[in-house]
């Protein structure tokens, strides 16, 4: 029988739950506890459960055998590709008779199936058995239309039964558990409109770099970085972003404090632009700095605060054939000239990339003029670079 549950052990059983959303492997701390706590063999956290045509996402965390008895607790998860949660996803959760629980209600597989139907059934002899489980005790958590969850702990054979103790500690932890699942949920949501929409930004070859509320340099997109690592009129120094000259470095500087002062004093958003000449001789970089919304309830620190957007003419971007193709009709040759075009080569450069004669070239542009509805060449480049093609 599982001891009862010390408020201690309830406290840092609670504090890794809340730490799970934050982990590079979600939950990763809290499942070995409740697991080792309630004496199970097997804890699985199903955070998708799997369907048709989809693996779902399950945690499964074991308990250590003899070879790996002096592993850490928090890194004995088991690989998501074990046989038992890859046959699992692929077969057995339409023959698994411990889903679709009321939502937050604790439940034993034995209060739902006698012992001696589960030995009989097929879900028993072709994948509890193999696995060396019998004794399940869960909960389902969320509700259709949100998100659903199921918590699940798992003992062999010649374990004794789950009690209405074990029961009674899951419990506890199933509202804290849909508060934590929740919040993992949000996290996933922002992280992948973030990504999305940083990764548009890229696309179109804009560079991002994110200061702090004290104008120290944070973090960089890939345009961005590349254009610092060339140290060609714009690099970072000591976490703070400098210019080719020290004269245009306190511009900058000056513009940066403007920015974040407008802040202090709730002004509407101001928006400073600056012109930055490169030593080599390459065309000046176009830099606009404007502040990052914040929350209302925001901590502050270290939290982004300013955005530069850097654009290089000689970084423009280019549409990508494949979508071209799609969006207009354009053949592949088609395409791919007009791709050049957008790079910025003019009609018989992209002739002779392409070891094309220029007749050949001028009869492709003409096509691709018909195609596109266009009949100058800046048209068709204007409408290319504002569709949708330098996103893919």
């Amino acid at each position: 029988m599982t001891a009862p549950l010390a408020l201690q052990d309830y406290d840092r059983l609670i504090g890794a739950l809340y730490q799970g959303p934050l982990e590079e492997t979600p939950f990763q701390t809290f499942l070995p506890l409740s697991r080792e706590l309630l004496n199970a063999k097997v804890i699985s956290l199903v955070l998708r459960p799997p369907a048709v045509g989809d693996r779902g996402v399950i945690l499964n965390q074991l308990r250590a055998d003899e070879n790996h008895a002096d592993t850490p607790l928090t890194v004995q998860l088991a690989d998501p590709n074990d046989w038992q949660i890859d046959v699992y996803r692929e077969q057995f959760f339409a023959l698994d008779p411990f889903i679709n629980l009321p939502a937050g209600k604790v439940f034993t597989l034995r209060e739902l199936l006698p012992d001696a139907e589960l030995r009989a059934s097929e879900y028993y002899h072709q994948y509890l058995e193999p696995a060396g489980v019998l004794h399940i005790l869960g909960a389902d958590i969320g509700a259709p239309g949100d998100f659903q969850a199921r918590l699940r702990f798992s003992r062999g054979p010649d374990e004794p039964p789950f009690t209405a103790n074990d029961k009674a500690i899951c419990a506890l932890l199933v509202p804290h558990l849909e508060r934590a699942i929740a919040i993992h949920a949000r996290l996933n949501r922002t992280e992948s409109e973030r990504d999305l929409f940083a990764g548009a930004v890229a696309q179109l070859d804009v560079g991002t770099i994110l200061l702090d509320e004290h104008g120290r340099f944070l973090k960089a997109n890939a345009p961005a970085t590349q254009i610092l690592s060339e140290k060609d009129g714009l690099q970072v120094t000591q976490q703070q972003l400098e210019l080719a000259t020290r004269q245009r470095s306190q511009e900058l500087q000056q513009i940066i404090r403007r920015v974040l002062a407008s802040a202090h004093r709730n002004e509407a958003a101001v928006v400073q632009v600056l012109r930055v000449p490169r030593p080599s001789g390459r065309a000046d970089l176009g830099l606009m700095v404007r502040l990052v919304p914040q929350y209302e309830w925001a901590e502050g620190h270290s939290s982004p605060a300013v955005a530069i957007f850097i654009t290089d003419p000689e970084q423009a971007g280019a549409a990508s054939q494949q979508t071209l193709t799609q969006l207009f009709g354009l053949t592949r040759a088609e395409a791919t000239l007009a791709t050049l075009l957008t790079r910025g080569l003019a009609l018989q450069e992209a002739a002779t990339e392409l070891n094309i004669s220029p007749h050949t070239a001028r009869a492709q542009l003409r096509s691709i003029f018909s195609k596109t509805g266009v009949t100058r060449q800046a048209e068709l480049i204007r409408l290319l670079v504002k569709s949708v093609a330098v996103l893919a």
